[in-house]
């Protein structure tokens, strides 16, 4: 072989081993990524700053600080409630978290973590209503509720209630102020920050929440190495305080014991 094919074969093998590294540079990098689902409209765990156009919130802060605590970049990914498992299912994110029940129908389908919080089902009603005061005034009421959720569960079974499920639940509180329902069920942290900051002059909590309800942050079924490492970030946030101190920032108290 010439000398000039050597300086040749020598100049394509350097080429292809810097193409190689970039490869595997770019690998690397996708790999300490963390593609999180949220449904962005259930503040205070997920909704989009006004200002700033930045996803905040509760969920939005503890799975940043969970990233942090793995040394994963994580990227917010807004998606309607009832398209977060299918994403998963699919491959299209690693983690759902968005004030997400966890129920044994969906434990069949995706991975939980630990439980995060603890929430319960209320019921919010137009300001003016005198006819609802608690869940036994629901029958044969319009009600709206947020498409998949446990809300919309509970709202089925309520014996002649007309149901509209919409896609996000401001939908929801939307038709209410518009008086297209007498009544929204959904979880309780939520109906308190909307009409504390929303709509405190159209909309009320009526009666007690009549349930107890563990959020847990979601994975694939195919990725329980996932799970594990989120609970073991989970657990160290709560032992180190930063937990606690992401609660206390969202619902101006500390979290139960």
């Amino acid at each position: 072989m010439s000398k000039k094919w050597l300086t040749l074969l020598a100049a394509i093998l350097f080429s292809l081993s810097v193409i190689l590294s970039g490869c595997g540079a770019k690998q690397t990098s996708t790999a300490n990524l963390l593609r999180v689902g949220s449904d962005t409209t259930y503040a205070p765990f997920g909704f989009q700053d006004e200002k700033s156009r930045e996803y905040v919130g509760f969920d939005i802060d503890l799975i940043k600080a969970i990233g942090k605590q793995l040394g994963y970049e994580v990227e917010i990914q807004s998606m309607n409630f009832d398209g977060l498992i299918p994403a998963l299912e699919g491959g299209t994110i690693d983690v759902a978290i968005s004030d997400m029940t966890i129920t044994a129908e969906r434990s069949q389908k995706v991975n939980f973590s630990q439980p995060y919080y603890t929430a319960g089902l209320s019921i919010v009603a137009k300001a003016d209503n005198k006819t609802i005061t608690g869940f036994k005034d629901l029958e044969g009421k319009r009600l709206g509720v947020s498409i998949g959720s446990t809300g919309a569960e509970e709202a089925h079974k309520i014996k002649d209630a007309t149901i509209s499920e919409f896609n996000s639940i401001t939908d929801a509180f939307l038709e209410l102020k518009n008086g297209g329902v007498d009544a929204v069920i959904n979880d309780a942290p939520v109906n308190e920050y909307y009409v504390i900051n929303k709509g405190n002059k159209d909309a009320k909590i009526v009666g007690e929440p009549i349930n107890s309800e563990d959020l847990g942050i979601a994975t694939s079924k195919k990725n329980p190495e996932l799970t594990a490492k989120i609970d073991n970030a989970l657990s160290e946030l709560k032992k180190n305080g930063e937990y606690e101190k992401i609660y206390l920032k969202w619902f101006g108290k500390k979290p139960p014991q």
